[in-house]
């Protein structure tokens, strides 16, 4: 089968490579009708992930079809349509339990797919845990829409559940990229009185204006005054970081009021500094970590019911045999690109 590959630092390559078999009773393997590229495989590529495993096949974002399955696993059945999550959780662990799971004990815990294990962009993937990691589509919700619910809209899901938002507050969510207009999707279910978006790239500004008209929007120059200026007790009452520099950290907790809730959803490539004695007496509350994604089957039927709607995001589709090219297109952001779909050899 085809499968891009982790060669080296700086180099993929779309390999052919021998179908993946059940090795556990608990896997499944699962034919990949359609996947996506993440920012995390360019970390991969460009050597920001330490743990990814040379030789192994890339991608954890993927929706397809149930080939076959252990004779352990009882919720998916050869034939059904299933979201892959982007975490391999056994459901059993202590943290597990509690539904942390992005910090399962197992040996395969975490993020496994398509950077310790092979992953997805291929023609078939094999799926640890399935019972846990696969979650079927209903029958009213299309492949384009189920995408990126094992991983993005599952990160803007938690993002939104875990900032306490009410009714009343303004939420600014720093960052329009994917990961972003996920985590705004998911802040608007809160239905907060005012939502502000913090965005660099104009073309990504007019995204959320025309997509969701209600939603202020601001560059970052000036932001503090903007947000001070549209909200009622000096500062955003709830923020979620999403960009992932050291200037939008910065502006995360200057621009929220005092005793505020400050969500860190971005990955940094340095370490980041929290300047105590400026933050003193504002008694914020930061909130981190990676996405416990255990809850794909809440977003597929929030989708199903017209709740959730990710598909404009994806505006360039590529088949499998041209995945280079997405990748490199992708990558420069060139053409307007915000999520690329990579479709099976066999679609």
């Amino acid at each position: 089968m085809l499968a891009y590959t982790y060669i080296k630092e700086g180099q993929f390559r779309l390999l052919d490579k021998p179908k993946p078999v059940i090795q556990d009773p608990r896997d499944a393997v699962v034919r990949v009708t359609l996947s996506s590229i993440c920012t995390s495989d360019l970390h991969i590529k460009h050597g920001s992930v330490p743990r990814a495993v040379p030789g192994i096949t890339v991608g954890h974002e993927m929706v397809g079809v149930v080939e076959t399955v252990g004779s352990a696993v009882s919720t998916v059945r050869p034939g059904d349509r299933v979201t892959v999550n982007v975490e391999t959780f056994c459901g059993q662990c202590f943290f597990c339990r509690h539904g942390w799971v992005n910090n399962c004990t197992d040996s395969n815990g975490g993020w496994a797919l398509g950077c310790r294990i092979d992953g997805g962009q291929a023609e078939y993937a094999r799926v640890p845990y399935a019972d846990q990691g696969l979650t079927r589509i209903p029958d009213s919700v299309t492949d384009r829409q189920a995408l990126f619910v094992g991983d993005i809209l599952a990160t803007g899901y938690w993002a939104a559940d875990i900032a306490e938002i009410s009714p009343e507050d303004t939420v600014l969510l720093l960052g329009a990229g994917p990961t972003g207009l996920c985590t705004l999707q998911c802040v608007l279910l809160k239905s907060p009185r005012r939502v502000i978006v913090c965005e660099q790239d104009p073309l990504r500004r007019a995204f959320v204006a025309q997509h969701f008209p209600q939603v202020l929007t601001a560059p970052p120059e000036g932001l503090l005054d903007f947000v001070r200026s549209h909200s009622d007790h000096g500062g955003a009452d709830a923020v979620l970081e999403v960009a992932g520099s050291p200037d939008t950290f910065r502006l995360a907790w200057q621009c929220a009021r005092p005793n505020a809730v400050v969500t860190v959803v971005a990955l940094y490539d340095a370490p980041q500094t929290l300047p105590l004695p400026e933050m003193y007496g504002k008694n914020l509350t930061f909130k981190t970590g990676g996405v416990d994604g255990c809850r794909c089957a809440e977003t597929l039927d929030l989708i199903a019911a017209g709740k959730l709607d990710t598909t404009p995001l994806i505006t360039h589709t590529f088949p499998l045999r041209e995945i280079e090219a997405a990748y490199d297109l992708f990558e420069h952001r060139r053409d307007g690109v915000i999520k690329v779909a990579i479709t099976g050899a066999e679609s």
